[in-house]
């Protein structure tokens, strides 16, 4: 069954305590991504997320560790290109769990394409300085051509985005934005999150 994203704002944070704050300002899709290999700290901190989640009624998608998704039960697993090659799709499938990919490229969504995901992310459309990115800036004439050859899958732009940005990706072809920076790195992320909403949701 087709995906539908419950939000156009889907902001991605790196610990509970965001996930908390963000779900408290009214998100209802959030990206849990932490870059550690502390499978002690993950597990803590996946399985407060999908808590939180849960009370507040949205969407808890965790980024790369999918074996401790599916062990805290998360309903949905986002992989980027070197997790999905070592990642067991049939595992993920089994748990029931929605997957969504990152691309980057042509081949990129190729390869996305054939695992099947219910969701493709597009990035990074603006430049960014979250991290070193070997790729170009991909503009919003590539969010329209993937737009395109991806028929009805939903579609997120990631990458460089703010609330400025936003309804320019939204306009060419995106069903949601992933932001990072833009809200997180706010002078009041909560006010930010509020206006995010209002403006796409």
């Amino acid at each position: 069954m087709k995906l539908v994203l419950p939000s156009r704002v889907y902001p991605v944070v790196d610990s509970a305590g965001w996930v908390e704050r963000m779900v408290a300002s009214g998100a209802k899709l959030v990206q849990l991504r932490i870059k550690s290999d502390d499978g002690a700290l993950l597990r803590r901190e996946i399985r407060a997320a999908r808590a939180l989640c849960e009370a507040a009624a949205a969407t808890l998608v965790v980024n790369d560790h999918w074996q401790l998704a599916i062990e805290a039960g998360v309903g949905f697993i986002h992989l980027g290109q070197e997790d999905l090659a070592g990642a067991d799709l049939d595992a993920i499938r089994g748990a029931g769990a929605r997957l969504g990919v990152s691309t980057h490229s042509d081949a990129e969504l190729t390869q996305a394409l054939a695992v099947a995901p219910d969701y493709i992310a597009l990035g990074p459309i603006y430049p960014t300085t979250l991290k070193q990115m070997p790729w170009a800036p991909q503009g919003l004439a590539r969010i329209a051509s993937w737009r395109q050859r991806i028929g009805a899958m939903p579609l997120v732009a990631i990458g460089g985005v703010t609330l400025e940005r936003a309804e320019a990706c939204l306009e060419a072809g995106a069903d949601a934005v992933a932001a990072v920076s833009d809200i997180v790195a706010s002078a009041s992320p909560e006010a930010r999150l509020k206006a995010w909403r209002d403006r796409l949701d």
